[in-house]
C-alpha cells in the first residue's frame, strides 16, 4: 500500500536536541500496525546527527515509529554557527 508521510518543521540553534516524537514526523502505510513501521535516514543533517536517547553521541541511521512514540530518538544540532535551514530526509 501507499505510505503517508506528514511532517512538521522544527528548528533547532547550536546545542538543541529534539526529541522526534510522531508529532513531528508522522507516518502511516494503511495497515493496523504503525509501530513496525522504520525510519531510515537516507541523507543525514549536515549540522547535527540523529540519536538514540540511550546512546548519546553516537550518530543511528535508522529508528522505529515505536521508537517515537516512546520518545527514544532525537535530533541533536551540532553547536556550528554557520548552520542554516535543513532537513531531515
Amino acid at each position: 500500500g501507499d505510505i503517508v508521510l506528514l511532517a512538521k518543521p522544527v528548528t533547532l540553534t547550536e546545542g538543541d536536541r529534539v526529541t522526534l516524537t510522531t508529532d513531528v514526523p508522522v507516518a502511516t502505510d494503511g495497515t493496523s500496525k504503525p509501530e513496525k513501521l522504520l525510519y531510515a535516514v537516507s541523507v543525514p543533517p549536515v549540522h547535527g546527527q540523529i540519536e538514540h536517547i540511550n546512546y548519546p553521541g553516537v550518530p543511528i541511521s535508522r529508528y522505529s515509529q515505536l521508537d517515537m512514540v516512546a520518545q527514544k530518538a532525537s535530533s541533536v544540532h551540532d553547536n556550528s554557527h554557520e548552520a542554516g535551514k535543513e532537513s531531515l530526509r
